[in-house]
């Protein structure tokens, strides 16, 4: 049986175990140990040297209990899987962490349910502030999101915005990125050029109005990037076709099914522009299940570089996002906003660049 002096000896010391090493008071020691109050020069060197002696371990709840900050940040995305989300949550990371802090992910699947619920763990676990890619589209859906602005936590969006919020937001000009590529496939010579992915409505909108009307009950990226899509359409001149736009679940099967029926059209679709990976992946099926090939039959260009695009054959003409950068300024607005700087809320668009490459020739004669 151990001793009551050995078990003393294997239990972790106590804040009054080093205040009393020290010579000090518990305050004292714990506004040391806590790093918040003042405590003079002299008695912050006892307390620490104390500490040291003892091989005393902050304990980081107690010490959030006491100070009200548990130097962590909540990050809410729609996959962490995904490259691009992968990119952005590096970038918080790492900005965070020079700052101190810890970063806690969770993935919601693009699900608004389980971003509701994520948040609510962020609540409890006391994080200091949130950065959230988030779901929310309605005015209904952005209870959760006011729900932690109440509890005194920042808020911070990332890659999307959210409508009926005004809250700091850290996104790229997604409409402009689209336009300048559909503008590319144009400029080939395509006039046929099928967008992926649309609305997720099972009804195929028949008029621009009816399009644009489905696409606002989706992610704001996406609605940005169909509006890109009709902005390069309206500069060159080329009618609108609905046929040409896909519908439906936002799923890589869905996508080849339509990238499939859009090749299938007496006047077939000669290019494709892909605003997502699973989109990309979708319609090189499809083109594969025809029988065809890209560029010669089909020009394609993508969202979201990555290296898997880069070595292709042919490699993939895409999209970069600056996705560390998109982290890093997410993160250094949230943790401005913690210390309490008070400043108008912010916009911070970033820059795309679209990476040519093999996949876009001019349409087959």
């Amino acid at each position: 049986m151990a001793t009551e002096r050995e078990r003393a000896a294997s239990s972790p010391p106590t804040i009054s175990e080093v205040a009393a090493t020290a010579g000090v008071g518990r305050a004292t020691a714990a506004r040391t140990l806590g790093g918040y109050g003042y405590v003079s020069p002299e008695l912050r060197e006892r307390v620490l040297a104390a500490a040291e002696q003892l091989g005393y371990r902050a304990n980081a709840l107690a010490r959030s209990m006491s100070t009200g900050i548990t130097h962590t940040l909540g990050v809410i995305v729609a996959d962490i899987g995904n490259p691009f989300f992968a990119g952005v949550v590096r970038g918080i990371s790492d900005t965070s962490r020079e700052r101190g802090f810890d970063t806690i992910v969770l993935s919601t699947h693009e699900s608004l349910t389980e971003e509701i619920a994520a948040m609510n763990v962020l609540i409890d676990k006391r994080v200091d502030g949130v950065i959230v890619a988030s779901a929310a589209v309605e005015r209904a859906d952005v209870a959760h999101l006011t729900a932690a602005i109440e509890h005194g936590i920042p808020v911070v969006l990332v890659d999307r915005e959210v409508s009926h919020l005004d809250l700091d937001a850290v996104v790229i000009d997604n409409r402009e990125a689209a336009r300048e590529a559909v503008d590319s496939l144009i400029r080939a010579g395509h006039t046929r050029i099928g967008f992926v992915w649309g609305p997720s409505t099972d009804t195929r909108p028949t008029t621009r109005r009816e399009l644009l009307a489905a696409a606002s009950k989706n992610l704001w990226t996406d609605a940005e990037r169909l509006r890109g899509y009709l902005d390069a359409l309206d500069d060159a001149g080329i009618p609108f076709d609905p046929d040409l736009v896909m519908v439906g679940d936002k799923t890589e099967a869905r996508a080849t099914d339509e990238v499939s029926r859009m090749l299938a059209l007496p006047d077939r679709a000669t290019a494709v522009f892909c605003t997502e990976t699973d989109a990309m992946t979708g319609s090189l099926r499809a083109v594969r299940a025809a029988g065809l090939a890209y560029p010669a039959d089909v020009s394609l260009i993508g969202f979201d570089d990555s290296s898997w695009a880069a070595v292709m054959d042919p490699p993939l003409t895409m999209i970069e996002q600056p996705m560390h950068e998109l982290g890093e300024t997410a993160a250094a607005t949230l943790l401005s906003l913690i210390d309490g700087k008070s400043t108008p809320r912010s916009r911070h668009t970033l820059e795309t660049k679209l990476i040519s490459r093999a996949s876009v020739a001019g349409p087959p004669a």
